[in-house]
C-alpha cells in the first residue's frame, strides 16, 4: 500500500513536539520540510535498520479487560524498513515477563526458554515467518504499515519527532488511540535517531524500546513470497462441517467457530478476527438454516477472538459473555468507528451483551446449551466454554489446542490443558469430542494424552 492511503486509514494527528524549534512558523511547507529533512538527515534516507532490547506487550491478550497487555521481555530487537518499497521487517527474540505468564500471546513459550519472532510486511500483503515456514497475517497488515509511515523518518513532521498520536481501526475497539514517544536522539552515520521509543495502544504499554544501533540506508530487500502473493484472503474460506443433528463446526483459517440450531432459533459460538471473517460466517449461516440467530456466545474478551463481535451486534445478535468481559464488551460495541467505518457504524446499531457467572443454560426444551466457566486457568480470568450434554461436545478456545495428527507429544505439560481437563472432571461433564476453536476436532483422549493421562 502506498504511503498515501496508508495513511488515509491511520488517522495522524499533529501533536509533534520540536526539541530545537527550526526557524519561523511562516516558512511555506516545502521550505518547512527541506528544513526538517536537514534537521534529521533525512533527506537521503530511502531505508533504515536500527536494534535494540527492551520490553514489549501483546496487544489484545490481557488476563481481564482491566489489566494491561501481556508483558515480555524482548532480548534482541531488529527493524529494517525501506521507504521506497513501503516494506517492513521485524526480528525479535523474547521471553516470558512474568511468572506465570497470565493472558494470552505466549504462543507455547515455557518459562526459562526464548521464541523467535519474524513478523513482514510490504504493500498490501503482511506475512509471519515461522521456521521455514511462510504464513498469511493480513489482520496485522495495518499495525505494520503503521509501524512503517511512524517511524521518525517516515513521518517527518517538525524538526524532531517528539510524539505522535495517532488513531487507527481496530476490530474491536473501533478507533483505537495510538500514542509513540521519541527521545534521546543521537547521531548515526549524519542521521538523527531516537535511542528511546515508547508506545502505548489502546491506552495501555505496548512497547518500550532501547536503541543502540541504527544503520541509515541499510540493504532492506523485502520481497513478497509466492505463496503469500497468491493466496487469497485465508479468513474469507469457511469449511463446514457437521458434527451431530444441528451442530455445525465451521473452520478454515487459524480460527474456528460453532452453529447449533435451537427449536426457532440458532446460536453461534465465537465471531473471532474481524468483520470480514464475520461476513464469511454468517453468509455460510444462511445457507445453512433460515433461523434466525438469537444468540453469538464470546468465550473472551482477546481481540483474535472478539474482532467479529461488532458485525454480529449490526445483525441485532446478543453477545453472551461471562461478567468479567461484559462491560469491556459493551464499550467495544458503543464505541465510534469513523477511521474506518464498520458494519456496526453502518448499522447505527448499539450492542446488546448479556452476562453470565459460573453457569449458564440455553433450552428450548428439547436441546440443552451449557455455559461453564473455566476455573482456574492462567489464560483469562473470565474465558467460558460450551458444553452440549446429549450430544457429549466440547467447544472451547485457546485453553486447549490440539496438536496436528502425528505430532509428538509436548515436551512439557502445558497447564491450560491440565486447567480444561481439572474443569471437565470437576463439573462431571459428559464428553466424547473436542471442538478446539483453534486446530481441530478431536476426541476427548487426546487431551488426556497431551497432559500425560
Amino acid at each position: 500500500m502506498r504511503r498515501s492511503s496508508t495513511l488515509a486509514s491511520i488517522a495522524l494527528m499533529a501533536v509533534l513536539v520540536l526539541l530545537s524549534p527550526v526557524t519561523g512558523y511562516a516558512q511555506d511547507g516545502r521550505a518547512a520540510l527541506e528544513a526538517v529533512a536537514k534537521a534529521m538527515g533525512a533527506g537521503g534516507v530511502k531505508s533504515i535498520q536500527y536494534s535494540g532490547s527492551g520490553v514489549n506487550f501483546f496487544v489484545g491478550q490481557s488476563y481481564s479487560p482491566d489489566m494491561p497487555w501481556p508483558r515480555f521481555v524482548v532480548k534482541s530487537y531488529t527493524r529494517a524498513v525501506s521507504y521506497e518499497t513501503a516494506s517492513i521487517r521485524d526480528e525479535l527474540v523474547r521471553t516470558l515477563g512474568e511468572t506465570p505468564q497470565r493472558g494470552g500471546g505466549a504462543g507455547g513459550l515455557a518459562p526459562g526458554g526464548e521464541q523467535r519472532q519474524i513478523f513482514v510486511a510490504r504493500g498490501d500483503f503482511a506475512w509471519n515467518v515461522v521456521g521455514d515456514a511462510t504464513n498469511p497475517a493480513p489482520v496485522a497488515l495495518l499495525d505494520r504499515q503503521l509501524q512503517l509511515w511512524t517511524t521518525p523518518h517516515g513521518v517527518v513532521k517538525m524538526d524532531l519527532v517528539e510524539k505522535i498520536d495517532a488513531v487507527v481501526s481496530n476490530a474491536v475497539l473501533g478507533d483505537m488511540p495510538v500514542e509513540i514517544r521519541y527521545a534521546a536522539y543521537k547521531d548515526f552515520a549524519g542521521v538523527k535517531f531516537p535511542t528511546k521509543i515508547r508506545q502505548t495502544i489502546g491506552g495501555h504499554p505496548a512497547l518500550d524500546l532501547t536503541v543502540t544501533d541504527v544503520q541509515p540506508n541499510a540493504a532492506v530487500n523485502i520481497p513478497i513470497p509466492d505463496p503469500i502473493f497468491q493466496t487469497p484472503a485465508p479468513y474469507a474460506r469457511v469449511t463446514t462441517q457437521m458434527v451431530a443433528d444441528g451442530v455445525w463446526y465451521l473452520t478454515g483459517g487459524t480460527h474456528h467457530s460453532a452453529v447449533i440450531e435451537m427449536k426457532d432459533h440458532l446460536i453461534v459460538v465465537e465471531s473471532p478476527i474481524n468483520d470480514d471473517r464475520a461476513a464469511a460466517v454468517l453468509a455460510e449461516i444462511k445457507m445453512l438454516s433460515t433461523k434466525p440467530i438469537k444468540y453469538v456466545i464470546a468465550t473472551h474478551h482477546h481481540f483474535d477472538h472478539s474482532g467479529g463481535l461488532r458485525a454480529f451486534a449490526a445483525e441485532g445478535v446478543t453477545v453472551i459473555a461471562h461478567d468479567a468481559n461484559k462491560a469491556f464488551l459493551e464499550k467495544a460495541l458503543g464505541a465510534p468507528a469513523a477511521v474506518n467505518p464498520d458494519r456496526l457504524a453502518k448499522s447505527g446499531r448499539k450492542g446488546t451483551v448479556e452476562g453470565m457467572r459460573d453457569r449458564r443454560t440455553l433450552t428450548d426444551g428439547t436441546r440443552t446449551v451449557d455455559l461453564h466457566l473455566i476455573a482456574a486457568n492462567i489464560h483469562h480470568a473470565g474465558i467460558i466454554m460450551v458444553h452440549l450434554p446429549k450430544e457429549k461436545l466440547l467447544i472451547e478456545a485457546d485453553v486447549y489446542t490440539p496438536l496436528a495428527p502425528n505430532a509428538p507429544p509436548p515436551t512439557a505439560v502445558n497447564p491450560t490443558w491440565v486447567s480444561l481437563a481439572d474443569n471437565i472432571k470437576r463439573l462431571n461433564l459428559s464428553v466424547d469430542q473436542i471442538l478446539a476453536l483453534h486446530g481441530r476436532m478431536v476426541p476427548l483422549v487426546e487431551l488426556h494424552r497431551g497432559i500425560g493421562h
